[in-house]
């Protein structure tokens, strides 16, 4: 009879106890899948709504205006952005990893309306991408109409109160416009709306392109252009080939980024990645460590048994392998349940969504109000290899006894 018959065997010697033993590494390898997909849900609503909001997977400004971002000067824009997506399209290398190119203008403004004047951010981008991108469009209140129209703008419904401002009524804003001067444009709010986000409804207001470039004499410009790629994955190369490009193409003092090196986000992102995977190592650890009270009760239990059959001649080693498997197996059971069971409930989950809407509005961070987990079965399958490697590990040490028992004494100690 070989070792692994030999601990199929004993487990079903005192069944309960496997249960017991193996229910809790399923509870915690069950527990460590969901939260997985659950984060891995989190991090990739922060990452696809960060680049759609404000960076793109690749970021392209001057340099001058990358230096004074946070006052987004106008001064500093990209003379001519039109010319420069032509060129970024044609980027040697990307072939069919371009989803999108679009120029984008964030500028500040003063806001006038029936009650108050306020100052506010303006974002202009081409209607037709911006319903991708901000896609403000999805949270326009009944009865709005979009920016397709030149000289129409939708308002934060938060701000257009603060302004006493409805639909249909006159906006006025006043800007610093690229050559020092001041612009001024009125503008038919066309819509309100509430993404539920404080920060966005209570000061950000949106036009077309064009009328932005108007109000502020960009003429053909934009302060930034954004690359969105169909992977975010891509993301650092595709930043490096695009430099290269336009370099090379007569684009000089640009500054071409992707968006893992811009901002806050990136950072928390990457910082949050790290934490979670040193939670689940200790979710995994505390579900197994029954594992090692039970195999200590087992190895007491059989002291005579493992006396007999290294006085047959059986092998510390082999004595060792065969508890050990024992409280592997036990691992093996638990984590294989959990994980398959986890990786269910995620895949519910993923096309359900899980609603965070009474949780979101105070947070400043670009998040969905529905939460759908993800469900990878590569990092599934990496989980469950973590529940059966700390099961062996936590079992080691009791069974290390066993192996190293006097045959004699194990005999006379019952």
């Amino acid at each position: 009879m070989n070792t692994l018959t030999m601990a199929v065997r004993n487990l079903g010697r005192n069944r309960r106890r496997t249960f017991l033993a193996s229910l809790s590494v399923f509870f915690a390898i069950l527990l460590v899948v969901f939260l997985d997909g659950l984060s891995a849900g989190f991090l990739d609503s922060m990452t696809r709504n960060f680049t759609k909001n404000e960076t793109g997977h690749v970021n392209v400004t001057t340099a001058d205006y990358r230096s004074r971002e946070r006052f987004m000067p106008v001064s500093a824009a990209l003379p001519d952005s039109d010319a420069l997506i032509d060129a970024i399209r044609h980027t040697s290398g990307l072939e069919g990893s371009i989803d999108q190119v679009t120029a984008r203008v964030r500028f500040g403004v003063v806001l006038s309306g029936a009650a108050a004047s306020k100052v506010a951010l303006g974002i202009a981008g081409d209607p037709a991408a911006e319903k991708r991108l901000l896609m403000l469009d999805r949270s326009l209140l009944p009865g709005s109409a979009y920016i397709d129209t030149p000289g129409t703008a939708i308002v934060g419904e938060k701000l257009a109160a603060a302004l006493g401002l409805v639909r249909d009524d006159t906006l006025k804003v006043i800007a610093q416009k690229a050559d020092g001067g001041l612009g001024f444009k009125k503008f038919r709010i066309s819509g309100l709306f509430r993404t539920g986000v404080e920060g966005v409804d209570g000061s950000t207001f949106q036009v077309g392109l064009d009328d932005a470039r108007d109000l502020l004499g960009l003429g053909k410009g934009a302060t930034q252009v954004l690359v969105m790629l169909k992977s975010s994955r891509d993301s650092d190369r595709a930043a490096r080939l695009i430099a290269s490009r336009l370099q090379s193409g007569g684009f000089p003092g640009l500054s071409v980024q992707s968006w893992t090196s811009l901002g806050d986000i990136a950072r928390l992102i990457s910082i949050a990645g790290g934490m979670y995977f040193w939670i689940f190592v200790i979710v995994t650890f505390l579900g197994a460590f029954i594992i090692a009270n039970v195999m200590m009760m087992v190895v007491l239990e059989r002291r005579r048994e493992i006396g007999i059959l290294k006085s047959m001649g059986m092998a510390p080693r082999t004595i060792l392998g065969l508890f050990l498997a024992e409280g592997t197996m036990l691992g093996v059971l638990g984590s294989a349940a959990g994980a398959i069971l986890g990786a269910g409930l995620n895949a519910y989950l993923a096309v359900k969504g899980v609603d965070f809407s009474g949780n979101m509005g105070g947070l400043g961070i670009p998040m969905d109000n529905i939460i759908h987990p993800a469900v990878h079965l590569g990092k599934t399958i990496a989980l469950f290899a973590m529940g059966v490697a700390a099961s062996a590990i936590v079992a080691y040490v009791p069974v290390r006894a066993a192996a190293r028992m006097d045959p004699i004494d194990a005999i006379r100690s019952v």
